[in-house]
């Protein structure tokens, strides 16, 4: 009876064991602002920098860390933003968040390396100094109705830089150009993009702002990151033919992303 007793009494522990390592790591993955804190340090400001204007720096998007830590990746939109004034020292730079809150004191200076138009994407490098955090990309399918998070630094140039985390779902995936219901309402970019080659994107339940583009769009219970907000470029081709904006958010799938770094010496 002992003998049994005991057997019992382990069982029992051994499935409440269970039953609370099950409850932790479902808390664990669920808990939204543990994930938005882990990803936040590796999510930067892009834009250009020169000692001698006022501002002296000039946000034009969002870019956030990659591959061994020097990469940084947004899109190609907002890296051509604007050509480098040379003569002026004007440099292109990202602004990593502090951990007050603002954004580290000193700028660090970035080259571009890598640009892929079709699918807005684009990639700098740290020009020296320490690698970041770099955060761990999508390798799972992505499904409608999957809830999803972007943090990035919307009208940064008017709200300060301080990156902000926006919480929605998947609505679709759908192709990123669809033709006309007529030649006469064909616009010229959708019929490029027709042409250059059809792709799949994410339409996402959320409303992102210019300074978005370049954000991170990450699962909300694992933090790993499947696409990459395309504000301008993307909208362009999809609502070409509206009158009006829907305030409809686009993602680049990530696998486009890991391409492109797969490609760098």
């Amino acid at each position: 009876m002992k003998v049994f007793s005991g057997v019992l009494a382990e069982r029992v522990l051994l499935r409440l064991s269970g039953l609370l390592v099950c409850v932790f790591s479902s808390t664990a993955q669920a808990d939204l602002p543990d994930i938005v804190q882990a990803i936040r340090p590796s999510v930067v400001a892009v834009g250009t920098w020169q000692n001698t204007r006022t501002p002296r720096f000039v946000f034009m998007g969002t870019g956030f860390v990659v591959g061994d830590g020097s990469l940084i990746a947004t899109n190609a939109h907002v890296k051509s933003a604007q050509p480098l004034n040379t003569d002026q020292m004007e440099m292109l730079v990202i602004i990593v968040p502090g951990r007050d809150g603002g954004r580290e004191a000193a700028p660090r200076e970035v080259l571009r390396v890598a640009s892929d138009e079709l699918h807005d994407l684009a990639l700098l490098k740290l020009k020296s100094g320490l690698p970041l955090s770099a955060l761990p990309l999508n390798d799972v399918p992505v499904r409608e109705g999957q809830s999803v998070g972007l943090l990035g630094y919307p009208l940064g140039g008017a709200l300060g830089l301080y990156p902000a985390v926006q919480q929605g779902i998947v609505a679709t995936v759908s192709p990123i150009a669809i033709p006309a219901p007529s030649a006469s309402r064909l616009d010229s970019s959708v019929v490029r993009r027709i042409a250059d080659g059809a792709y799949s994107i994410y339409q996402l339940d959320i409303v992102a702002r210019p300074g978005n583009s370049g954000s991170p769009v990450f699962d909300v219970s694992s933090g790993k990151i499947f696409g990459v907000v395309s504000f301008g470029m993307v909208r362009q081709v999809r609502e070409g033919g509206l009158s009006g904006p829907t305030g409809i958010t686009y993602a680049i799938p990530v696998e486009h992303l890991q391409r492109l770094i797969r490609e760098q010496p």
